[in-house]
């Protein structure tokens, strides 16, 4: 009898074990693809026992579908999507709020307000320009200076820049570009610009990435990404807009109601930790835990300055009647969604 107990007790151990064993979070995230196996792969050194199956698109896709399954949540964890998404989503009850151990190592920026956070930042990306002095030349071009340039009949279908509906990339520069012109001369602006454009992306990182294989000679895009292709060796000039520039964190959270909440927090938990820090330092200049950043060859010395004083509860608040009037005006000349 006794034999049978023990032998029921290893059992229910095994049992209790390979529950653990099995834990698996669904994880959505805008996060570029190529860095989704190396997240993983950095997060099961420390937690093997917990598989991340990823659900992947660009962030106003994946903000969209978030939206959508509100009443019916499909991901326990949102790791990499924009903090103007986040505060939407935060704004409609849809994060657990929770306070990841060592969240006071952060810098405040990047941590939610609330008490406890229902976000925590990862990364900042800031918007700049990518021009290629190659194909400028060739087409007798001028490097712009600032936005405003970019509305000048000679660039006429010389530009390319990401479609905010479906890039974080993109939103921060329509926001950005109302807050520092104003509602009024901002949407004004965007007209004179659309004249200019010759497609909308559905990706922050592929104007530049255009830009620098000389496929068109200015494309608006962030200066990570500027930075990253000129150290490939493309004849790219990053420029940053003397008006200022706008920027958006990539924060994490997690999904009110989650079947999965140990997990998650384990996971959120793991995410704002210095190892997770230097590896978003990879991919971002800057970074949520302070030190951790190291110098970018050719990140523009003087980006820090010009970020704009981003009022993030505007941004979140005016989403949807932005993305609505934007799409109005301008979504004719979008590429096609693959």
């Amino acid at each position: 009898m006794q034999f049978k107990k023990l032998a029921l007790t290893a059992i229910a151990g095994l049992f209790v074990a390979n529950s653990v064993m099995a834990a698996e979070l669904t994880v959505y995230t805008a996060v570029e693809a190529e860095d989704l196996k190396r997240y993983a792969e950095e997060f099961n050194k420390s937690h093997p026992d917990i598989k991340i199956n990823w659900v992947r698109d660009s962030t106003g896709i994946i903000t969209a579908k978030l939206l959508a399954e509100k009443n019916n949540p499909q991901a326990d964890v949102i790791w990499g999507l924009a903090a103007t998404s986040l505060l939407l989503m935060k704004s409609e009850g849809m994060l657990e709020p929770y306070a990841p151990k060592g969240v006071e190592n952060l810098d405040k920026k990047f941590v939610d307000k609330s008490n406890p956070p229902t976000w925590t930042g990862m990364d900042a990306w800031v918007a700049a320009v990518c021009f290629n002095t190659i194909e400028g030349e060739k087409l007798g071009l001028k490097a712009p200076t600032s936005w405003k340039d970019l509305t000048k009949p000679e660039y006429k279908g010389h530009v390319i820049m990401p479609n905010p509906a479906s890039s974080g990339t993109g939103f921060l520069d329509v926001s950005s570009w109302l807050q520092m012109f104003g509602e009024e001369g901002g949407w004004e602006y965007m007209d004179g610009l659309h004249e200019n454009i010759a497609r909308y992306t559905h990706s922050g990182s592929a104007p530049c990435k255009l830009a620098a294989s000389g496929e068109i000679p200015i494309g608006i895009s962030f200066a990570f990404r500027g930075a990253k292709s000129k150290a490939d060796g493309a004849p790219i000039e990053i420029i940053v807009p003397e008006e200022g520039v706008g920027w958006d964190m990539e924060a994490t959270a997690i999904v009110a109601g989650t079947a999965n909440l140990d997990a998650a927090k384990t996971l959120v938990d793991w995410t704002i930790t210095k190892e997770a820090n230097v590896m978003y330092n990879t991919g971002y200049a800057v970074v949520a835990y302070p030190g951790v950043a190291k110098p970018v060859k050719f990140f523009p010395e003087n980006l820090t300055e010009k970020m704009i004083d981003n009022d993030f509860e505007f941004a979140a608040n005016n989403r949807n009647a932005i993305l609505a009037e934007w799409q109005k005006r301008y979504d004719s000349k979008s590429e096609p969604k693959s």
